[in-house]
């Protein structure tokens, strides 16, 4: 029986994020209700729920085991100079 590779099919686009972004938004995900944000389609709710899980499995940098601190600095990086 061979394995359903259908997932590697789906066409893919490869993002690269500053780390202290990548930090703020898995740290944002873990800890939002995605239940509670609001949506216009269901399906962003799933894509939502699908880049957590690449920040869990498929990241090159473990931003899942980032301590309270390291969250802080990267908050405070990514908020640096936004000027709004």
């Amino acid at each position: 029986m061979e394995a359903d590779d259908s997932r590697e099919s789906v066409p893919t686009v490869n993002v690269r994020l500053w780390h202290a972004d990548a930090v703020v938004l898995y740290d944002w995900l873990m800890s939002t209700d995605l239940d509670a944000v609001p949506i216009t389609h269901p399906a962003q709710k799933q894509a939502l729920a699908d880049l957590l899980s690449r920040f869990e499995w498929a990241a090159d940098v473990d931003v899942t085991a980032c301590t309270a601190q390291e969250v802080s600095a990267a908050q405070a990086e990514v908020a640096k100079d936004m000027g709004w």
